[in-house]
C-alpha cells in the first residue's frame, strides 16, 4: 500500500498478516467488545469481531531520504518466544525490492522501538554472522530505548533479539544514537512516546501543507483508541502508554493528519466522547 502526504511518499512492506489469534496481545479486546465498535470493520476487523493486524516496514521518501521505519522479524532468527517468528524464510527483501526500494538504496534504518517485530531485518545471516542488511544506511535508535535494552537484556530471549539485530549495527559503526524529539529531515520529526517501552518514539511528517503521523506501537490496534485503557501485555508503563494514547490521539484528532500505525493501515483519528475512533483512509 501506498501514501503520499505533500512530497512524502509511504509505502507499506508487509512481512505477516494475522486475522484473530491477537489476544495473546492485547487481552481486553474481545471479539463482542470489538463488534460494539462498527468503524472497525471491515478495514480493521471482522464482522465476528476478529482483530486485523500485520508485521510490517513503513519506507518513507522524501525529496532528499530513503528511510525504512521498523524492520519487522527478519530471516533466520532464533529464540524467539513464538514459534512462527523462528527461521523464517519469507521474501521480504525481494518484496522490498519490486516496490522500487532495493536494499542498498536506503540512506537510513530509523527504529522507533527495539521489540523483536520492529528490529529483525535490521540484520541478516551472510557467512555464518550478522551482518546491517541495510549496508549504505546509517542506523538511527533513540538514545533513551538503545540504554535501556542495552541494559536490561539479560533474559534469553532478549539477549538473543539484541545481539542478532541491534549489537551487529552497532559493531559496524553503522548505529546513531539520536534524542527522542531529534529532527531527522526537513520533513520528519520526532516524538517521544513513551510507555510501551522506554524510549519509544513516533514519526510527525510535514509537507507542503499536509502533515502524517506514524505511531510505532503507541496503539497495536485502533481498537485502543476507543479504549485508552486497553494495554498490550508487552508495555513496559501501562500507566504511561495510556497517558501517551490520550494526549498523541488528542493531539492529531479532528484534523487532516493521516495516521499510519505500527501493525495496522492508515486512517484519520476523531474524537468520540472522552475517546476517539479511527477513520480509514479513503471511507
Amino acid at each position: 500500500m501506498r501514501w503520499t502526504i505533500g512530497r512524502v511518499k509511504i509505502t507499506k512492506i508487509v512481512e505477516l498478516e494475522t486475522v484473530g489469534h491477537t489476544r495473546f496481545i492485547l487481552p481486553s479486546a474481545g471479539s463482542e467488545e470489538i463488534r460494539r465498535l462498527p468503524w472497525l470493520i471491515p478495514h480493521f476487523a471482522t464482522e465476528e469481531g476478529r482483530l486485523k493486524m500485520s508485521i510490517h516496514a513503513l519506507v518513507v521518501e522524501t525529496p532528499a531520504r530513503r528511510i525504512v521505519v521498523d524492520t519487522g522479524l527478519g530471516n533466520d532468527k532464533q529464540g524467539r518466544t513464538i514459534p512462527i517468528w523462528n527461521d523464517r524464510q519469507g521474501p521480504f527483501l525481494d518484496d522490498l525490492s519490486a516496490a522500487g526500494y532495493p536494499p542498498d538504496s536506503i540512506d537510513t534504518v530509523l527504529c522507533t522501538h527495539l521489540h523483536v517485530d520492529h528490529i529483525g531485518w535490521n540484520t541478516r545471516l551472510r557467512d555464518g554472522r550478522w551482518v546491517p542488511t541495510f549496508e549504505n544506511a546509517r542506523y538511527l535508535f533513540g538514545q533513551t530505548e538503545y540504554a535501556y535494552w542495552r541494559d536490561h537484556s539479560t533474559a534469553p530471549d532478549k539477549a538473543a533479539i539484541f545481539a542478532d539485530s541491534v549489537a551487529p549495527v552497532v559493531e559496524a559503526g553503522r548505529a546513531d544514537l539520536v534524542a527522542s524529539n531529534a529532527r531527522i529531515c526537513d520533513e520528519i520529526t520526532l516524538i517521544p512516546t513513551p510507555g510501551h517501552s522506554p524510549g519509544h518514539m513516533s514519526l510527525h511528517i510535514r509537507s507542503e501543507g499536509e502533515e502524517g503521523l506514524l505511531t510505532g506501537d503507541v496503539a497495536h490496534h485502533p481498537c485502543q483508541m476507543a479504549h485508552l485503557d486497553w494495554s498490550s501485555t508487552v508495555d513496559s508503563d501501562a500507566s504511561q502508554a495510556v497517558q501517551t494514547r490520550r494526549e498523541l490521539f488528542a493531539r492529531f484528532a479532528d484534523r487532516p493528519v493521516l495516521v499510519i500505525g505500527g501493525h495496522f493501515d492508515a486512517g484519520h483519528i476523531e474524537r468520540d466522547g472522552d475517546a476517539f475512533k479511527f477513520i480509514a483512509a479513503g471511507s
